[in-house]
């Protein structure tokens, strides 16, 4: 077996593991987290696996085999080589500490130029404050009407009707995600996939989410658990809701890759200087710490990333990638 074969292999499979286990439960943590009381951990595993087969299917018949949604129009396919597997590997271990980072940065940064890189960094930036803005003006209005800490919801119809609105919203929102950060894990794939190699990605990529299910997401569910009513139905609709809209509003922006963890964190942030601004009872100073944190783990994350493009780009294979 070739050395680059092996190559891609491991990367490939380092990456499933890591970009699902880092963001996407970063997207079905909500869902996770307001369910569990409800469901055991496999059933809401299933529904998801389901979600991401039909999405990902999709996506390759519409694509002409190209999993990635065309995300990486701009990022050519290469040889896997060692230094490729790096990145994914790096992001397991971050992982594990419970560090939200972009995987998007630190995945597709080894194989990038810096100039796509440059634009994936503005792209994604846009993407944080559009959230943290749109999210901020929309929990003004929504914590006027009802506070999603304490005030509990009592009607019956109204209890099911959020309870059913968290599988809509969830499910519409891990289509989005998926359509976005698949790229993530397919660069390590020639851009067309036949039949076979489609099957052998969904199966394990359904192992994952399984796994990850079975974990309860791990420690990176404490960025979820730790936010205001994220365990409750409806504020779960509403994040997914407003987290899916902004995904689809870049998704159609253009074809570049961009974080979404950034946008996840900056609506996060804004969910909360809105619910400190209205909320007597929870403060600014409360919020802060908690604020601070998530974006030093973002900050730190593309720290990480770009010594990685440095790395390769001027000391590994200088000149071999376009700047």
């Amino acid at each position: 077996m070739e050395l680059t074969l092996i190559y891609t292999i491991v990367g490939f499979g380092l990456a499933g593991i890591s970009v699902i286990s880092n963001d996407a439960i970063q997207v079905i943590g909500v869902f996770l987290e307001s369910k569990k009381k409800w469901f055991r951990w496999y059933t809401l595993a299933a529904s998801a696996s389901l979600v991401m087969i039909v999405t990902i299917t999709y996506g390759w018949w519409q694509y002409n085999g190209d999993i990635s949604f065309g995300r990486l129009t701009r990022i050519p396919y290469r040889e896997i080589q060692w230094y490729h597997c790096a990145a994914p590997l790096i992001l397991l271990l971050l992982t594990r500490i419970g560090v939200p980072v972009s995987t998007t940065f630190l995945v597709l940064s080894a194989f990038a130029s810096t100039v796509v890189i440059e634009a994936m960094l503005i792209k994604s930036a846009a993407g944080y404050a559009v959230a943290a803005v749109v999210a901020y003006i929309c929990w003004l209005g929504i914590s006027k009407l009802v506070n999603e800490k304490f005030d509990e919801i009592t009607t019956q119809w109204k209890i099911s009707f959020w309870r059913n609105s968290v599988w809509i919203s969830s499910g519409y929102l891990w289509a989005t995600w998926l359509m976005h950060d698949v790229a993530n894990i397919a660069v390590y794939l020639p851009r067309q996939l036949d039949i076979t190699l489609l099957l052998i990605v969904l199966v394990y990529f359904t192992i994952i989410l399984f796994y990850v299910f079975y974990i309860r997401g791990g420690k990176i569910q404490n960025v979820i658990i730790s936010k205001t009513g994220t365990r409750f139905a409806r504020s779960a609709t509403i994040i997914n809701t407003i987290y899916a809209l902004v995904l689809w509003y870049f998704k159609d922006l253009n074809n570049l890759p961009l974080s979404t963890t950034w946008i996840f964190v900056g609506l996060l942030t804004g969910r909360e200087l809105a619910i400190s601004s209205t909320n007597k009872d929870y403060k600014f100073k409360y919020i802060f710490p908690l604020v601070t944190a998530d974006f030093l783990k973002m900050i730190f994350g593309l720290s990480v990333s770009i010594a990685i493009v440095l790395v390769i780009h001027y000391v590994i294979i200088p000149n071999q990638i376009g700047l």
